[in-house]
């Protein structure tokens, strides 16, 4: 959480925790804004074109979280959520470069 209030991210000593909200089968690869989950707890929505069979669309989260972040596709890890919409992701990189990005898609 954040002075402003609750953010879709959490800093960690090597880079940030994401949390998504990933709707698959979209019409386009994009990040969407922020998703209140109801429990006052946020989310990054993200729209990607890939269909959720074999680890399609969690491969299209990484690589468009990737290049969002300006990050390569290795410091980007699932950790939860490889079968369910709601998932965690850790971007390995300069905590602050990153969050900052986090905190500029969340206000979009």
């Amino acid at each position: 959480m954040s002075a402003n209030g609750p953010e879709c991210f959490e800093r960690t000593a090597d880079g940030i925790r994401l949390f998504v909200r990933l709707t698959p089968k979209s019409s386009a690869d994009r990040v969407d804004g922020v998703a209140d989950q109801g429990d006052g707890s946020l989310r990054l929505k993200v729209r990607v074109r890939a269909v959720p069979e074999d680890g399609k669309a969690n491969a299209a989260l990484g690589v468009l979280l990737a290049k969002t972040f300006g990050v390569a596709k290795s410091d980007v890890t699932l950790v939860t959520g490889a079968t369910n919409r709601s998932k965690a992701l850790v971007i390995a990189g300069d905590p602050d470069r990153l969050a900052e990005i986090a905190a500029s898609l969340s206000r979009s």
